[in-house]
């Protein structure tokens, strides 16, 4: 089963994936998209790891996520991927502007062939204004539109409000 979990920074979409993950009664992978350059990101990392059970399993890669996927899906596992939007920064600050459409694609091209549960957690970016600067227009356009097509291929799409979860397809949690 696909699932794919939107929010707000701090909305409580990781923490509802983590349950997700918990309750699967699968072994546990959790793939970390970011990479921490400063203080507050490396904070961040480290109250996410605090909140994990210990026993799960780890897999940081910041770029070559439809990989990961297809090395680790199983039918007795649950990927949660955390977050699509960091790994969509990290596309977009690459120098080759083309590895953004080929791991997109790679990405939407696998997802009907893995087994297993994957939980995908992603920010919603497009009910605020329009970003002033191009880089940020991109980010937002970009993630929106792959939001749709994972949403398109998702089984269940939850969006979270302030710990709150809103079904918008797929059996009500």
């Amino acid at each position: 089963m696909l699932q794919l979990i939107l929010g707000g920074a701090r909305s409580g979409k990781s923490r509802l994936a983590e349950k997700l993950a918990a309750d699967s009664g699968c072994a546990v992978t959790y793939i970390a998209t970011s990479q921490p350059l400063d203080g507050e990101m490396n904070e961040r990392v480290r109250h996410h790891r605090e909140r994990r059970p210990p026993h799960w399993a780890l897999i940081e890669e910041p770029i070559e996520l439809a990989r990961v996927l297809r090395e680790n899906a199983r039918v007795d596992t649950c990927l949660l991927v955390d977050c699509l939007t960091l790994w969509l920064t990290n596309l977009l600050m690459l120098e080759n502007p083309q590895r953004l459409t080929e791991e997109r694609d790679a990405l939407l091209q696998c997802l009907g062939e893995l087994p297993g549960e994957i939980l995908f957690v992603s920010n919603e970016t497009g009910m605020g204004v329009v970003p002033l600067g191009e880089l940020t227009r991109r980010f937002v356009d970009e993630a929106g539109w792959l939001h749709q097509a994972l949403a398109e291929r998702c089984q269940r799409v939850v969006l979270t409000v302030a710990g709150l979860p809103l079904t918008l397809k797929g059996t009500a949690l």
